[in-house]
């Protein structure tokens, strides 16, 4: 009688949970455990509606007990990596879809929960990996062309990314998490018009999609609509009033149409909500308020560096009119005789440089803070090795290794060079040579810019030349780029270590 009683509420329980009568699910699942606290399907699908009702670790309890009670369902361990994940215990959660594939290798969804936890550890190849087994297997699966969309934008491949969200937004439409996505991606490629379509589109399948609302803002930022990407910017913190990055978007487009005092104010919201309140301590110092560091923070630097990877060299060359190294280049031609060097090229970043230092190098080494551009110059072959560090932790980790040190357009992210200096003669070997770029400062030391860049004073350069034992070879003035149209004026200096 009793087992026919569990039988009944039990499939009550998931009619009324394959309705969505979540609540009415909830209360059955609870009946058939008063009467047999170890039901295997009463304690999991129990947890899952916890789950859907936001409870993810009471959810993770219930799901536990079950798999004590049977083990071997791997739609189990895969709801129970599901609830982990929503708890950000992301090495846990991989391991419960790890355990759902052994049970059940052709399980497609395991696969792709699989890798939204790899996604999160930041294992990214891995992930698509993962996604790309899922999609093997389930070949229309737009949840997994989408995440792995995200995955692919993670790694700098914006051209990947977009067919990616393309064919989620084939199988399933309205879809307005592919929509963004695929936004982010043209933005990536600076389509910065069909970017805003895109968040048009995820906007009106969907309006409470914030990160849509905060992508609309930045893509009416380049497209100069400061007015309407305020709008924009402020219709997501509506939506996420606690998200400092849009915060300081807001602030970005304050700053765009003049506002300065306001966008000090909301630069000083997006401090308070920051985790670390460095990167807004840095936009602000720039704006005159508060002590400049004496360098760009590093997060600062990689995020604006990730962000660029997938289109860097066509913004430089085609947009900014960059010329720093060609300059270079011609610099080294001057002063550099021989090859077989020992060369480091400091915040290589895709490689720019690379071309011309290859041939005058037994040993190439590139270093850069961004993974993304790293990626970018790997691709291209011609490092020996390609460090993600902070340069002066690699400087200071390689004494007397290198014959030339190159920092093209590098050096505008620190302020006070004087550690740095010191760092690069000791990586030098005797008679080494240092060549170098800045901005131009016209009386000073060196100074925070409203570009988030810093300047240098050419006698300060000398002075740290001489302080550190080089002799100066060549010191010179020129337009190494453009700003906002106009010619921008930097030094160029070549250095002899004595």
């Amino acid at each position: 009688m009793e087992e026919a009683q569990t039988g009944a509420l039990l499939k009550e329980a998931a009619a009324a949970h394959q309705a969505g009568r979540l609540t009415e699910a909830h209360a059955r699942y609870r009946q058939v455990l008063a009467l047999a606290p170890r039901q295997f399907d009463a304690l999991h699908l129990l947890g899952v509606v916890e789950r859907q009702q936001g409870d993810a670790a009471q959810a993770v309890e219930l799901i536990t007990a079950a798999l004590a009670v049977n083990p071997a369902q791997a739609a189990a361990h895969c709801n129970l990596g599901a609830a982990l994940q929503d708890l950000g215990r992301s090495i846990e959660a991989l391991a419960s879809y790890d355990r759902a594939l052994q049970l059940n290798p052709g399980y497609a969804l395991a696969w792709s929960n699989r890798g939204n936890a790899l996604r999160a550890l930041g294992r990214l190849l891995e992930a698509v990996d993962s996604y790309e087994r899922a999609l093997g297997l389930r070949p229309s699966y737009p949840e997994a062309w989408c995440n792995r969309a995200i995955a692919l934008l993670d790694l700098g491949q914006p051209e990947a990314a977009l067919d990616s969200a393309g064919r989620a937004l084939q199988q399933k439409r309205p879809y307005p998490e592919a929509a963004t996505v695929r936004a982010n991606a043209l933005f990536q490629l600076r389509a910065f018009a069909a970017a805003l379509h895109g968040y048009d589109e995820a906007i009106a399948a969907d309006v409470r999609v914030a990160e849509a609302h905060a992508g609309r803002g930045l893509a009416l930022l380049k497209l100069e609509r400061p007015q309407e990407a305020l709008d924009s910017f402020e219709a997501a913190l509506a939506l996420r009033p606690a998200h400092w990055q849009t915060h300081r978007q807001r602030a970005e487009g304050l700053l765009a149409l003049g506002r300065r005092a306001e966008a000090i104010d909301a630069y000083e919201q997006a401090r308070a909500l920051a985790p670390d309140p460095a990167q807004v301590d840095f936009a602000l110092a720039a704006l005159g308020v508060g002590a400049a560091p004496k360098q760009a923070p590093a997060a600062y630097v990689k995020a604006l560096f990730d962000q660029y990877a997938g289109h860097f060299e066509q913004h430089l060359t085609g947009v900014l009119g960059y010329r720093t190294p060609g300059l270079v280049a011609a610099a080294i031609t001057r002063h550099v005789q021989g090859t077989g060097l020992s060369t480091v090229d400091l915040g290589c970043g895709t490689g720019l440089c690379a071309p011309f230092l290859r041939p005058l190098s037994h040993r190439l080494a590139g270093v850069d803070l961004s993974e993304k551009m790293l990626a970018q110059a790997r691709a291209a072959g011609l490092y020996d090795e390609l460090a993600c560090a902070d340069i002066g932790d690699y400087l200071a980790a390689h004494p007397q290794a290198f014959d030339l040190v190159v920092a093209a357009d590098v050096l505008v992210y620190f302020g006070d060079l004087d550690t740095l200096f010191g760092q690069v003669r000791a990586a030098l070997r005797p008679g080494g040579t240092f060549c170098f770029s800045t901005e131009a400062l016209e009386e000073g030391e060196f100074a925070l810019l409203l570009s988030n860049r810093y300047a240098h004073g050419l006698a300060y350069l000398e002075r740290l030349a001489a302080r550190y034992g080089f002799v100066v070879l060549e010191a010179d003035s020129t337009t190494v780029r453009s700003e906002q149209g106009a010619d921008l004026t930097g030094h160029l200096l070549v250095l002899r270590a004595a």
